[in-house]
């Protein structure tokens, strides 16, 4: 059996679970490989591929290219950028894997922390020789905005109360007994962005949610309040952002997440004022990766004694072309099919 490792920017797979018990040639592959041609040319003797997360797309031209695939794992239970149907068509298993639930709550703070009281800027200038330029906002009795207010919501609603921060959220569906329990007061969308000191997004990325967060919205925004992004890049209009950044009708933002990933050298995200950017590190964790690549090994052994666990079937697919999220205009294709997963050890 030869099994592939993709996008394992850290290095970090292999130390990160006994790939060794499988007794099978195990290849990584650090660099991210856009170009379907040239993954295609790589990929095609493996047997198993393991995908990180939404980094490499498996589309359904990528999987028939791939006549040698039998199983793909990817981190995670859901994967938009991996087209499940059309594997399964193509006799492909899919299986997830279980993920860090508490990694993502933790960098939106960090994101809400460095930007609020401006740690990037007073580094560099401490390194420079200077001292004490800017004034921090307090988050004490402050109001936060959560749009989406799942399970990873949820969490940073409990953290916002006990900063003593008023918590209000919004979704599309949210009702306001389900906000209460998790410590939020449910309002309306105009609302929230009005009301907000500081709004982070925390939605599901579909074709109803490309550019949920655009102009109108930034414009509702007070000039002192800051947006944090660790969801998906193109929940937020990334050019309607920028514009708002540049014209300092908002505060600042961070930044996890874009339309293009890996974020190209010469974006115009990389110097936009006031921002605080991170690499989409929200998942990234020395227990995320131990779970995600022990998950997967357990995958393959369970596949190869014909007996898969953490199957994944029917769910949404978005068409993606060379990186996931390369920007609005590829989401042409967003194809709801239900959703469910199969197998044993099922996760969420």
């Amino acid at each position: 059996m030869r099994i592939a490792i993709l996008d394992d920017y850290q290095h970090a797979a292999l130390a990160s679970a006994d790939w060794a018990s499988l007794d099978a040639e195990v290849t990584t592959f650090s660099g991210h490989i856009p170009d379907t041609a040239d993954l295609v040319a790589e990929l095609r003797p493996f047997d198993v591929i393991v995908a990180m997360r939404e980094r490499t797309p498996f589309t359904a031209e990528r999987i028939r290219l791939l006549p040698n695939l039998r199983l793909l794992v990817t981190t995670g239970m859901r994967n938009a950028s991996i087209d499940v149907v059309a594997a399964n068509e193509a006799g492909v298993t899919v299986c997830g894997t279980r993920g860090a639930p508490g990694a993502t709550p933790e960098l939106t703070w960090a994101l809400i922390l460095a930007l609020v009281r401006h740690v990037p800027e007073e580094d560099r200038r401490i390194r420079e020789g200077g001292w004490q330029h800017t004034i921090g906002l307090g988050l004490r009795g402050r109001t936060l905005g959560i749009v989406g207010l799942g399970n990873i919501g949820r969490q940073v609603a409990a953290i916002g109360n006990a900063f003593g921060m008023e918590v209000l959220a919004w979704s599309q569906r949210l009702s306001p007994a389900a906000a209460a329990e998790a410590g939020a007061t449910a309002v309306g969308k105009e609302e929230l962005f009005s009301a907000s000191d500081v709004i982070t997004v925390h939605y599901k990325l579909g074709d109803r949610s490309v550019g949920l967060v655009g102009a109108r919205e930034l414009g509702l925004m007070k000039p002192t309040a800051f947006l944090v992004n660790t969801s998906r890049g193109p929940i937020v209009d990334e050019d309607a952002l920028r514009a708002a950044l540049e014209a300092g009708t908002i505060a600042g933002a961070g930044l996890d997440v874009y339309d293009e990933e890996p974020l190209p050298g010469g974006h115009p995200v990389r110097s936009a004022p006031r921002t605080v950017l991170t690499p989409h590190l929200g998942y990234v964790t020395d227990d995320g990766y131990r779970t995600f690549y022990g998950d997967a090994v357990e995958n393959i052994a369970a596949f190869a004694a014909g007996r898969p666990v953490r199957v994944l079937k029917n769910i949404l697919f978005l068409s993606l072309k060379l990186t996931f999220g390369a920007g609005r205009g590829v989401l042409k294709e967003a194809r709801h099919r239900g959703g469910s997963v199969h197998g044993s050890n099922q996760a969420s």
